[in-house]
């Protein structure tokens, strides 16, 4: 079978564990009780990608399209709004011609790191954004969200004041660093802290200092 007949016998199974006389379970999931698996999926493939190992790989990365196309499934059951499998394939196809000018628009770039600050740029105007904060996943893990944050302020030129750091010996690799962190968290553990809590916290006072700097 070709690529494209497995992917509509993905959608034809999908379809029938969906409906009446399928799958008692699949029928009664929703967007919100999917999401768990969404990530956790998510989680096993990045796992089998640090382990290396091809079949697990392709299985998980199987797992995790399993997840768009039960999305999608549930999605065209929507009264008012429905989408299918089809108009989510078109859509991300259109954005990645629309975002990369310099394959499909004949825009010249000079590297890499034009062609995100040209992506970046078309973002912005796609979406109408005027907010450092537009389209951040505020749920998200702290750690990545404050990463997000950071990158966000200084593509918009949000002038930030972060924490002093604390006094660490030598440079700024990545060993150094993960070192840096596990001994917070360590601290922290021991103190009876939740850091990722408490990382958090820090990341809203952020969101709420970009809010404040935007807004003068």
């Amino acid at each position: 079978m070709s690529q494209g007949s497995q992917l509509q016998r993905l959608v034809e199974v999908m379809n029938q564990l969906r409906s009446p006389g399928g799958c008692p379970w699949d029928a009664e999931q929703t967007h919100e009780s999917l999401l768990k698996y969404l990530l956790e999926e998510s989680y096993e493939f990045v796992d089998a990608v640090a382990g290396g190992d091809r079949t697990d790989m392709r299985e998980e990365l199987g797992d995790v399209l399993l997840q768009v196309y039960f999305h999608a499934r549930i999605a065209e059951e929507h009264p008012t709004d429905p989408f299918s499998i089809e108009d989510v394939a078109q859509g991300i196809a259109d954005k990645l011609i629309r975002r990369h000018p310099h394959v499909f628009a004949g825009v010249e770039v000079r590297d890499s790191a034009e062609v995100l600050q040209n992506w970046e740029e078309i973002k912005k105007q796609e979406k109408g954004r005027t907010s450092a904060l537009d389209g951040i996943a505020m749920s998200q893990p702290a750690l990545p969200l404050i990463e997000k944050l950071l990158y966000r302020a200084e593509k918009y030129n949000v002038d930030l004041h972060t924490p002093d750091s604390v006094e660490i010996q030598g440079d700024a690799d990545e060993g150094a660093v993960g070192q840096a962190l596990l001994a917070v968290i360590a601290w922290a553990h021991a103190n009876g802290i939740d850091a990722e809590a408490a990382l958090r916290k820090e990341a809203m006072k952020l969101s709420q200092q970009v809010s404040a700097i935007e807004a003068r």
